[in-house]
């Protein structure tokens, strides 16, 4: 597992500037995660890996559906739920489950196989992006700017993530009882601020405010393929 994550891993690279543009190619890997699942400490620890190769955007998505074993996830949110089972739906699958992984929105795996998950993120890497998204914040306002792309059929939407870049809990009950875990990029809401045709160039203004992490995702519908991101750290 240790020698996999070194391969994909470039190290954490800080952005002490509060105001950024940046304009970089993220690959985006959400983890359906919860802490009422026994197999999943495993994947959050990958993700605690992923996150410091600068190329990724690594975001913990927390549902809802074990809160009944005993213990309620306190990040857990029916919408993340939801997004799960959209992705299962566009992709005909028959069920969701923890740990899951979905890399840019198209490679489906099992979230705590470093190996399998490794794969995936070099893949991934290796490709071309169909776009690219910059991001500039002035105080509250958020510009979203981005080139048109190709090959993309449909809207496409521009998503504002909002997420805590760490946080750890004691668990008390159900299957990870007594385990301190922690947990990275815990994504705290996820917005659809726009449709964009995808055909000319985006330029949108968002307002934001506070100083959690900050990310934007233009994925097409489905949700489908992600064809670009970009965060702010």
């Amino acid at each position: 597992m240790k020698n996999t994550l070194t391969a994909i891993c470039a190290g954490w690279v800080s952005m002490a500037a509060p105001v950024f543009a940046q304009s970089n190619d993220a690959v985006v890997v959400e983890l359906f995660t919860s802490q009422g699942c026994s197999s999943c400490p495993a994947a959050d620890a990958l993700m605690t890996e992923l996150s410091k190769d600068p190329r990724l955007l690594a975001l913990s998505l927390h549902v809802d559906y074990w809160d009944y074993l005993g213990w309620k996830d306190k990040f857990a949110s029916p919408q993340f739920t939801q997004r799960q089972k959209a992705y299962a739906h566009h992709a005909k699958d028959k069920m969701v489950y923890t740990p899951q992984a979905i890399v840019q929105g198209k490679y489906r795996l099992i979230g705590n196989r470093a190996a399998e998950l490794g794969a995936a993120v070099e893949k991934q890497l290796s490709q071309t992006a169909p776009g690219r998204v910059r991001l500039t914040r002035n105080g509250d306002m958020l510009s979203i700017e981005a080139v048109p792309v190709g090959g993309v059929h449909g809207p496409i939407r521009v998503q504002l993530v909002r997420y805590s870049p760490t946080e750890t809990v004691q668990i008390e009950r159900g299957e990870n009882s007594g385990k301190a875990i922690t947990y990275t990029n815990v994504v705290t809401s996820w917005t659809v601020v726009g449709k964009w045709d995808g055909a000319t160039e985006l330029d949108m203004q968002v307002p934001v405010d506070g100083n959690a992490g900050l990310a934007v995702i233009l994925q097409a519908e489905g949700p489908a393929e992600i064809v670009a991101a970009a965060t702010l750290r």
